[in-house]
C-alpha cells in the first residue's frame, strides 16, 4: 500500500488491465495452475482411496456416491454464495435447498466414513482427501468465476470503447478521399 496516497499497489499480486472507469483483475497463470493442480491432486487422492477401499462393494458404492454428492453440492453452494453476494437473486427456499443439500452430503459422507469397519489410518486418509477435495472445489469455483467475470468486464469495457469511436453515421467522421 502506498502510504502517501492511500492507494493499494496490487500489481505484484494480480495481472491488471485498467479501463477508464475500473480496474479489471486477472488471476496469474501461476495461481490458475496451482488451483488446477490442487484440484487434480485432490480428485486423484480420493480416487485412489476409493479404488483401494477395503470392505464390501456396497460400502465402496456408498462412499463414491457420497464423494460425488459432496463434490457437486460444493460447486452449487459456491455458485449460490457468489450469486447472492451483492444482492439476493435467489429465493430463500432455493438457499435452503442448496445449504441443506451441502449439509446432507457432508453429514452422510462423514457418517459413511465413521461407520465403516476399516483401519483407522485408512479412514483418516479418506477423510483428509475428502476435505481436501471440498476445499479445492471452493477455490476452483472461485477462480473460474473470477475469470468469467473479468472476461465479461473486459467485453463491456471494449463495447463502451467502441461505442465512443466515431462511425459513418455519427458526427466527426471524415471520409478519406484518395489524392489525385
Amino acid at each position: 500500500m502506498d502510504t502517501r496516497s492511500g492507494k493499494r499497489d496490487d500489481a505484484a499480486l494480480f495481472n491488471t488491465s485498467t479501463t477508464a472507469m475500473q480496474t479489471i483483475r486477472h488471476d496469474t497463470r501461476a495461481w490458475k495452475l496451482q488451483v488446477w493442480v490442487s484440484f487434480a491432486a485432490a480428485v486423484t487422492l480420493c480416487a485412489i482411496g476409493l479404488a483401494w477401499l477395503p470392505g464390501q462393494d456396497l460400502d465402496r458404492a456408498f462412499m463414491v456416491m457420497g464423494y460425488l454428492f459432496t463434490l457437486s453440492s460444493a460447486f452449487v453452494v459456491s455458485k449460490h454464495v457468489r450469486d447472492n453476494d451483492g444482492r439476493r437473486v435467489d429465493t430463500p427456499m432455493w438457499g435452503t435447498v442448496v445449504w441443506s443439500g451441502f449439509a446432507l452430503a457432508m453429514a452422510l459422507t462423514a457418517w459413511g466414513l465413521w461407520r465403516m469397519d476399516i483401519n483407522p489410518t485408512y479412514k483418516a486418509f479418506l477423510a483428509v482427501s475428502w476435505l481436501f477435495l471440498v476445499s479445492s472445489v471452493f477455490t476452483l469455483a472461485k477462480t473460474l468465476r473470477d475469470a468469467h467475470e473479468a472476461a465479461l468486464a473486459e467485453a463491456r469495457a471494449q463495447g463502451r470503447a467502441e461505442g465512443r469511436q466515431p462511425t459513418r453515421e455519427g458526427a466527426g467522421f471524415v471520409p478519406s478521399t484518395p489524392a489525385q
